[in-house]
């Protein structure tokens, strides 16, 4: 009997272990994506590619999914929509990779969704903004909390009309995100019966804005909804600081991309003074959940080895909710079956790090998440403020507002 125990314990043992290798052998699950690394987007590009690392990193550590490491496949798509139409070519031909995560930013996605949607994979989207409008693919899911289309022109206009505002100013971009918005704009001006007096597209390489704001002030807007990218957010900034923008403007920002990121932040200082963005995270005690807590801590400490966004707030705890949702749709189909784990992510509820998140049919978030708020009492050359609550005041939605629009726009800036 004891033989028959020591031979059972060791058979039992060696089969352990052979199992144990296989699991080990078995190749790891791919994900594949281009994240700008350089040029213009890359500051972003960065700091959500660490908070999908951190992701990895974390899944792995609790063995990986379906027995298998989390492997991800990145190239450089240097700020290009040029770029990425190869790039996801190659990473479906020569890495084949299991899954898909968009680049970072509307210009790059666009071009590679006809190929994603021809090729029946799921793709995960990364703060692009209605790039699925006009192709439909079913199988395509945004990480970032836009919500229906013209959420973040409501809000905002919203905000602006409780003021007392009667009249609207338009400054964008004469790039495709920039449009998108400001389409959206114009048609929830007109739905609030708000006059559109000023409308005007700028080319992505303006870097002087003074005669712009000029010709905006002199249209005396009661709401200044600005649509810009990073560089133009600050020139605006600093013509706005340089000649004013009129003592009747009650309201000013809106869809300025930049604000969000700490470098930027830091930068401008007080120059920030009064406007109301549009932003996604901010360490106010409403938009705390499980889990974001510990992936702050982890993001601060590798944010410095990594030299990206010491903040993160704006991308990287949505680029660590893509990968949770993805965790979670292969735990419960069992494969990598892309049609089901589609049918799993747009027919249930999925617990974040930024909160519970429900998708429409177009794949956009069912609820709109994103907030506006306004920076108070910045003060020059200091990052370490930003981590504070009250230095940018949620005014937008209820849930989660923490404080109450100071107004006209003029005041708020002293």
């Amino acid at each position: 009997m004891k033989r028959r125990t020591l031979l059972g314990a060791s058979i039992a043992v060696i089969m352990a272990g052979l199992t144990s290798g296989a699991a080990a052998q078995q190749p790891p699950i791919k994900i594949g994506m281009s994240m700008a690394q350089t040029g213009g987007l890359a500051g972003g590009g960065k700091a959500s590619l660490l908070g999908i690392e951190i992701w990895r990193d974390d899944v792995n550590a609790k063995g990986g999914l379906l027995g298998r490491k989390v492997e991800l496949v990145v190239y450089d798509d240097k700020s290009s929509a040029s770029e990425t139409p190869a790039i996801y070519s190659k990473l479906l031909d020569v890495d084949k990779v299991d899954l898909l995560f968009a680049p970072y930013a509307t210009v790059p996605t666009a071009p590679i969704m006809p190929l994603v949607k021809q090729r029946g994979m799921l793709l995960m989207g990364n703060f692009s903004f209605q790039v699925n409008s006009k192709i439909n693919h079913d199988m395509w899911f945004n990480n970032a909390p836009w919500g229906p289309a013209d959420s973040w022109a409501a809000s905002f206009l919203g905000l602006g009309q409780k003021a007392g505002g009667k009249t609207v100013a338009l400054l964008s971009a004469d790039q495709e995100f920039a449009q998108n918005l400001v389409v959206t704009a114009r048609d929830v001006a007109k739905r609030l019966n708000m006059n559109v007096v000023f409308d005007q597209a700028y080319p992505p390489s303006t870097v002087e804005f003074s005669g712009i704001l000029r010709a905006l002030k002199a249209a005396k807007p009661d709401i200044v909804y600005v649509a810009s990218y990073p560089p133009d957010s600050a020139g605006i900034l600093r013509a706005v600081n340089e000649i004013g923008i009129g003592d009747n403007v009650k309201l000013f920002g809106g869809g300025m991309v930049g604000l969000q990121f700490g470098a930027v932040m830091e930068n401008l200082g007080s120059l920030l003074n009064g406007v109301v963005n549009y932003n996604t995270w901010l360490p106010e005690p409403s938009m705390q959940n499980e889990g974001t807590k510990a992936f702050f801590e982890t993001y601060t400490k590798r944010a410095v080895e990594a030299k990206v966004d010491p903040l993160g707030y704006y991308l990287a705890p949505y680029g660590y909710a893509s990968g949770q949702m993805i965790e979670q749709a292969i735990k419960a189909v069992g494969s990598l079956d892309q049609k089901a784990l589609a049918k799993y992510l747009r027919e249930n509820t999925h617990k974040t790090i930024v909160g519970p998140i429900t998708f429409a049919a177009d794949g956009e978030w069912k609820e709109s998440g994103v907030v506006q708020a306004q920076f108070r009492g910045i003060v020059d050359k200091n990052i370490e403020q930003f981590r504070s609550s009250g230095k940018q005041v949620i005014l937008f939605p209820a849930k989660q507002k923490s404080g109450d629009l100071i107004t006209p726009f003029e005041a708020a800036r002293k």
